[in-house]
């Protein structure tokens, strides 16, 4: 019933951006399109979340996934995006497999610091490199989809058609996943590990396939940026562009596979009114809202359509 809901929702999003696409405004679809590569890797955190893990460090397999596809474009010549994308997901996802193997020892603030220094060392190591723009970052070669290169009143559309298709698959994937026995144990490891290992469940190799599919999520989401701005840099893997992951993610709850995309909706909202009123300030009151939601929705936006269903079942 669950599955078959979610669906249903993601299956009415997807088909309103396609058929509403042409007539939005170029700025809109690219809020969209950013939106929907930041809920990917939001995605990837509420995975975490829900096994008690936060990491500060999600921006490096953002990063990843967005210089792979600007190196596939430089150095090979391929700028069909979703290979990119493909790509991004599957350099991300190869990097946190070796770097799981330190990662999944740690819990707490010991997992959240370790991960925020791995993106940092990254950022370094690309401020240093002269040979990908240093801190100027680079450009990537034009989007292309499926081999031909959309018209220029086509691009944002297409772009964002076929980034909406990728998190349509990603999201279902990632809700088939939370139904098998291993997605099942998050909450069991968030609430007492040791009773999981005692029911003969590893939990390091259970957090260890989380963070590979959080990192994976994370550089498809990185290279779907990439390919929608057309520009890299290493700011992609500083830490504040792991804290405004963390910030939707705590926005939307961990409640559903389709609140990670509301929130960063929400954010970009948000962000963008917030820059518009007050430039110099703008910080200032993205905290303000998150505050308010922590206080009066500990549980994040999602929460409140939990709580209208369960009042229309009370009725």
């Amino acid at each position: 019933m669950r599955h078959d809901r979610t669906l249903r929702i993601l299956g009415i999003v997807l088909l309103a951006l396609v058929v509403a696409g042409p007539v939005l405004p170029q700025w809109a679809m690219f809020l969209l399109t950013i939106a929907i590569a930041k809920g990917l890797v939001a995605l990837g955190l509420m995975l975490l979340l829900r096994a008690g893990l936060v990491s500060f460090g999600q921006a490096l397999y953002y990063c990843v996934g967005a210089y792979t596809a600007g190196m596939l474009g430089r150095s090979l010549g391929i700028a069909d995006m979703i290979v990119q994308m493909l790509a991004g997901g599957a350099c991300a996802a190869l990097m946190a497999w070796i770097l799981g193997f330190l990662l999944a020892r740690y819990r707490g603030i010991f997992f959240g610091l370790l991960s925020l220094a791995l993106s940092m060392i990254l950022y370094g190591v690309l401020v240093k490199n002269e040979g990908l723009g240093s801190t100027d970052g680079i450009n990537i070669l034009p989007t292309t989809l499926f081999g031909r290169r959309p018209g220029p009143e086509w691009v944002r559309y297409s772009v964002m058609v076929a980034g909406c298709v990728v998190a349509f698959v990603a999201t279902l994937l990632v809700d088939r996943y939370l139904r098998t026995p291993l997605g099942q144990l998050g909450p069991a490891i968030k609430d007492n590990e040791i009773r999981v290992e005692y029911m003969g469940a590893s939990v390091n190799k259970a957090i260890h396939v989380l963070y590979g599919i959080a990192a994976a999520l994370a550089g498809i989401g990185g290279a779907l940026a990439a390919t929608t701005v057309g520009h890299i840099d290493p700011d992609m893997a500083y830490w504040t562009t792991s804290g405004e992951f963390i910030f939707i993610t705590i926005l939307a709850g961990t409640r559903s596979v389709v609140a990670p995309f509301l929130g960063a909706i929400i954010f970009g909202t948000i962000h963008t009114i917030a820059f518009d009123l007050s430039p110099n300030t703008w910080q200032m009151l993205l905290g303000i809202s998150l505050l308010v939601v922590i206080v009066f929705l500990p549980e994040g936006l999602w929460s409140l359509f939990k709580r209208r269903s369960k009042h229309r079942g009370a009725a």
